[in-house]
């Protein structure tokens, strides 16, 4: 991208040696070191490291980023830190899945969970700008392996959990532990999920959450019925937080999300409660669609998000309808069949996201955990509507995947298509 700066020798700068020439300099990176000899070749005055982007772009100092990484939770946490801190009137932005936000409003529409590192720059010169004191943002393992965020100046960096996802990039349990791991090897500020045993961190500066451990953000009751109540203990205090959240899974991510409040802020803990109260979650993660029959939209796509999203309704009669993205792990649609298998009475598999796959042998894949006892229909759509025809009374239709999702990205192109806007159509024409 090429962004308009002030400076004496140069008017833009850019980390694209194809928009380089007399005016622009070129920002070099992990991800573009290669082509720095073709943005001087083209005439770019200088070429920058990210952190002599920093005067340039005319970031403060005073911006605070948090970090937030994990296989699932990532973008409910964020969203949560995000929306805690605004109702106690703090300024704040938040970068991540759902595109960037300053202060409640929409700057940039969604694009990687976490951009290449001038896109980063860009959106905390536009918070600096506004006058934030955070700049809360969602860190891919991609991310930390390609060094997407270098030069960063985190203030706390934040785990949630790991299982498996991105076997396809990282070749490996072990090397994805480690990209993760990576994050946490400083010594700054960090907030760790006690429960989850797997992360190598370093102690210094660390703090920790939990649920069933000993941790110091720890939760000595909670009740998961109609939504979330939960005891929260910190330092001796204890306080009590209500949420319309469902699921266990819910509860570690409000968990994180206090507690980084808490580190960050020390807040009043009745204005802090109230924020967790007002926080009605992430469009796409369990996002009720339609109330009777209740249907519901989630983004779970790996085997351990699907089943923390359909063990949180177990107690329901579910029917499922899912598919799994193309040209991504596909060690994982079995296990993502075999889960879907044991927690619903019916399930429908078809399309996610199939790229550059065909279709129809992800879906054999995926059938291998199932069995052959499920319905097969390859068009997302199709799939969803007989779903919904086939409900009976008292059963919940959980479509899982897309989330919020308005396209579906099929040999290299991105059809519009969401599946909620399928629901309220199927709905809107029963009534015809």
């Amino acid at each position: 991208m090429k962004i308009p700066v002030l400076h004496s020798q140069f008017r833009h700068i850019s980390d694209s040696s194809l928009e380089c020439d007399a005016d622009t300099a070129f920002v070099c990176t992990a991800q573009n070191s290669t082509y720095a000899k073709d943005a001087i070749q083209r005439g770019a005055p200088a070429v920058l490291a990210p952190e002599e982007c920093y005067g340039l772009l005319s970031i403060s100092p005073e911006l605070k980023v948090v970090g937030i990484t994990g296989t699932n939770g990532k973008t409910t946490t964020a969203a949560a830190i995000y929306s805690f801190l605004l109702d106690l009137h703090v300024k704040v932005a938040l970068q991540g899945t759902r595109g960037c936000f300053v202060n409640d409003a929409l700057v940039e529409a969604r694009s990687l969970t976490t951009p290449p590192i001038l896109q980063t720059l860009w959106h905390m010169a536009q918070a600096s700008k506004a006058g934030c004191r955070y700049f809360i943002m969602e860190v891919s393992s991609h991310a930390i392996a390609q060094k997407r965020i270098e030069s960063l100046p985190f203030t706390l960096r934040i785990f949630t959990n790991i299982s498996q996802d991105h076997l396809d990039f990282h070749g490996s349990m072990e090397a994805y532990i480690a990209a993760k791991s990576a994050f946490f090897a400083c010594e700054g500020m960090k907030l760790i999920n006690q429960d989850e045993r797997v992360l190598r961190y370093n102690p210094k500066n660390a703090f920790t959450y939990g649920v069933e451990s000993p941790a110091d953000f720890s939760v000595k009751a909670y009740s998961l019925k109609q939504g979330i109540r939960a005891v929260v203990a910190w330092r001796g205090k204890t306080f009590s937080v209500e949420s319309s959240l469902q699921g266990n899974f819910n509860l570690y991510n409000l968990l994180a999300a206090i507690s980084a409040v808490i580190l960050l802020e020390s807040p009043q803990e009745e204005a802090l409660c109230e924020a967790v109260e007002g926080f009605g979650g992430v469009s796409g993660r369990m996002e009720v669609v339609h109330d009777n029959p209740l249907v519901v939209v989630d983004f779970a796509h790996t085997p351990d998000g699907m089943e923390k999203v359909l063990d949180a309704m177990k107690h329901q009669h579910l029917v499922v309808v899912f598919g799994a993205g193309g040209n991504r792990d596909a060690i994982k649609r079995p296990l993502m069949g075999r889960i879907a298998k044991r927690y619903a009475s019916r399930v429908f598999v078809t399309s996610d996201n199939p790229r550059f796959e065909n279709p129809q042998e992800i879906i054999e894949q995926i059938l291998e955990g199932t069995g052959r006892d499920v319905v097969v229909e390859v068009d997302r759509r199709k799939a969803i509507e007989q779903a919904l025809c086939s409900l009976c009374s008292g059963e919940v239709l959980l479509i899982l995947g897309k989330g919020d999702e308005e396209y579906q990205e099929i040999a290299g192109i991105k059809y519009p298509y969401d599946d909620r806007v399928v629901v309220r159509e199927w709905f809107e024409g029963q009534k015809h």
